[in-house]
């Protein structure tokens, strides 16, 4: 796997924080949850295509139709940052949905719960120095 150069990183990081902004403030599409984040960006080196890792704060449903008011809006975005990044291609971008944060939210609860379980269990319990 190749490793991104210093442009490349930089216009992952322009990127992101433009489709951040016209998620959070353009878009009007009432199918797009209001907690949506872009998580990550990946434009290719030759700037023809580029993948944006979201994660919505929701149950599935809201997830699908986050998705789907997207990937209706893509042309609109496109259009928007044509004007507002100076690129020499403006990159077709595919929405990707990411789990890792609802991921990390669930394992912690499960760890919250094995640590409740395991005070209850052993809470109960007198705890006696050894003797030697």
């Amino acid at each position: 796997m190749r490793k991104n150069s210093v442009k490349n990183t930089r216009i992952n990081g322009e990127v992101q924080r433009f489709l951040a902004e016209v998620i959070r403030n353009e878009i009007k599409d009432p199918r797009i949850n209001v907690m949506t984040s872009v998580v990550a960006v990946e434009v290719a080196p030759d700037l023809k295509t580029c993948k944006a890792w979201i994660s919505v704060l929701g149950d599935e449903e809201s997830q699908k139709n986050t998705l789907e008011g997207l990937k209706s809006a893509e042309g609109y975005i496109r259009s928007l940052m044509a004007k507002q990044i100076n690129l020499r291609n403006t990159p077709e971008i595919k929405f990707i949905m990411d789990q890792s944060i609802a991921y990390g939210v669930s394992m912690s609860k499960r760890i919250d719960e094995v640590n409740r379980a395991d005070e209850e269990k052993h809470g109960n319990e007198e705890e006696q120095p050894i003797l030697s």
